[in-house]
């Protein structure tokens, strides 16, 4: 199947402006509008933390976000469990008005590695559906694609061209920058120069802040959170925030928030994702996944969505 350059080019700029996760310790929102995303998840203790004191310094937070895999791993181990999913998409005009809503709540089940979903609600309203039955939103599309959800969920149509031909040569860069920020990333057009953020060309733009917290109640965790110096430019960095949260006892890494922006003359989003986990019986799995975004890129016209996906009752199969 052969692709047309500016749908190629179209699904890059999207993927990459879906490069942003992690977890809030507040609800406040970049864009003013509706956040479906209102749950609570970390209390913080303390906004200031010594962390000398507890024999550790930033550069062990940047290691092991560079090196952590576990955090990729928890979205691939879906498919050995079945779990209840509730996906909650809205869609926004230009004055952020809610213009569409598709919800579902979805039961998944993989028996000897096939996948099964049977819906226990589904609703749609407003501005959804394309004139040609599929969505409205290319964004639905690439959200799926990049979370491995393509075949979990009825946001991705068989046909899709997502994840095929040319397109499928972006993937392992895409994957990159989401599960492991702070890589540079080549091949993704207008903002692989910013992707460094522990280089030695970006890494003079940021400061770094430590916190200890209790996250879903129980669980003890530190909290990184990178941002921009107040000296740094605004066109000097594309990522705003990278907050990750750690498991104290183990440092495995459990949550994490990005807050990305640019503008230039093709390409203007402003996106917020936060993606948390969850050990089962041992092993990390995906909780929660918020979004929000706006975003106007060549060859689409302007996007502007929030998603919120919530998993629960895992039970290994």
């Amino acid at each position: 199947m052969r692709f047309s350059k500016s749908a190629v080019i179209k699904s890059i700029i999207a993927g990459s402006i879906l490069i942003c996760l992690s977890v809030c310790d507040t609800q406040a929102q970049q864009i003013n509008r509706f956040n479906p995303d209102t749950l609570r998840t970390i209390v913080i203790d303390s906004n200031l933390v010594n962390i000398k004191s507890h024999r550790l310094n930033a550069q062990d937070f940047i290691d092991a976000m560079l090196a952590d895999t576990g955090f990729y791993l928890a979205f691939r181990n879906m498919k050995n469990y079945a779990f209840d999913a509730e996906n909650r998409v809205y869609t926004y005009d230009k004055k952020n008005k809610v213009a569409g809503k598709i919800y579902r709540k979805i039961h998944h089940s993989n028996i000897r590695g096939v996948h099964k979903m049977e819906f226990l609600a589904k609703r749609d309203s407003g501005e959804v559906y394309k004139k040609n039955g599929k969505y409205e939103l290319y964004t639905v599309e690439m959200f799926d694609y990049i979370f491995m959800n393509a075949n979990n969920s009825d946001f991705v149509k068989s046909d899709s061209p997502i994840g095929n031909g040319k397109n499928e040569g972006y993937k392992a860069k895409l994957k990159t920058l989401i599960f492991t920020p702070g890589r540079r990333v080549r091949g993704i057009p207008f903002i692989s120069s910013k992707t460094e953020i522990f280089g030695p060309d970006l890494k003079q733009f940021y400061t770094y802040q430590f916190a200890r917290g209790t996250y879903l109640d129980t669980i003890p965790v530190y909290r990184f959170k990178i941002t921009p110096k107040p000296s740094t430019a605004d066109d000097d960095v594309m990522i705003k925030e990278v907050t990750t949260i750690f498991d104290i006892r183990t440092f495995q890494i459990l949550g994490r928030y990005i807050d990305l922006k640019f503008h230039n003359f093709l390409v203007d989003f402003d996106v917020q994702m936060n993606v948390e986990c969850n050990n089962f019986d041992g092993q990390l799995l995906p909780v929660k996944i918020s979004y929000q975004g706006n975003w106007d890129v060549p060859f689409h016209k302007e996007e502007r969505a929030s998603f919120l996906i919530v998993h629960k009752n895992y039970v290994k199969e």
